[in-house]
């Protein structure tokens, strides 16, 4: 999701800037070598399609070009239509709040996206609260709860997998994973390798965060990620 720096470090709170910053000196301190070591994963993890039947396919948002869905974002959902066409949910729920300077929510542009593709809109559920990745998962987990769903197929780039997959299991949500291969960056490009690096980074400060939080014995903390 696309923000300015200052609204992104408004988000991250003060429980989020400390975090942030340990990942950074732990990355720094240890040469990178933490950060490669998750990168190793992000990078196992895209060439995952674990597709099988769900209770509904999860869509991640992605900000928003114009109030429109960029190219990133209509992978993710062509390949969440595809699933549902092959019948592994009977819904695709698509997740996303307002971002950036779009005047519409990331859920709804995909909705009318979708809609205009031909999914039913009775099969088309929106999330339009959240403003990056771990809020789309907790918000749709307060979702899945109230509506019985056991069982998501998450659906999004697949340099994301990896953090998208940890976030949602750190938040107990039992999610397979399936990969929007046709979505940019093409795979060994410069663009492809940063964002790797970017995505190492991310999942390396998630886990930090969580062992921090943990340490300290935080509930504040933890009940934003577990």
């Amino acid at each position: 999701m696309g923000r300015s720096a200052r609204q992104w470090w408004q988000e991250l709170g003060p429980g989020g800037a400390s975090t942030f910053s340990l990942a950074f000196v732990s990355g720094a301190l240890g040469l990178g070598l933490p950060v490669a070591y998750r990168m190793r994963a992000v990078l196992a993890m895209a060439r995952l399609d674990e597709r099988a039947p769900a209770d509904a396919v999860l869509v991640l948002g992605r900000a928003l070009a114009d109030d429109l869905p960029t190219e990133v974002f209509r992978a993710r959902l062509d390949h969440g239509a595809r699933l549902f066409h092959d019948g592994l949910a009977p819904r695709v729920v698509i997740s996303g709040g307002r971002t950036g300077r779009s005047s519409t929510s990331e859920a709804e542009a995909g909705r009318d996206y979708l809609l205009a593709a031909g999914l039913p809109g009775a099969a088309l559920h929106v999330e339009d609260r959240s403003r990056h990745t771990l809020e789309n998962l907790f918000f749709v987990r307060e979702t899945a709860r109230a509506a019985g769903w056991c069982k998501l197929l998450l659906v999004t780039d697949p340099l994301h997998l990896a953090r998208a997959a940890a976030l949602a299991r750190g938040l107990g949500l039992d999610v397979a994973l399936s990969g929007a291969a046709a979505a940019p960056p093409p795979t060994g490009t410069v663009a492809w390798l940063l964002r790797a690096i970017r995505e190492g980074y991310l999942l390396h400060w998630y886990h930090v965060g969580l062992a921090y939080s943990r340490a300290i014995g935080s509930s504040r903390l933890l009940g934003r990620v577990t």
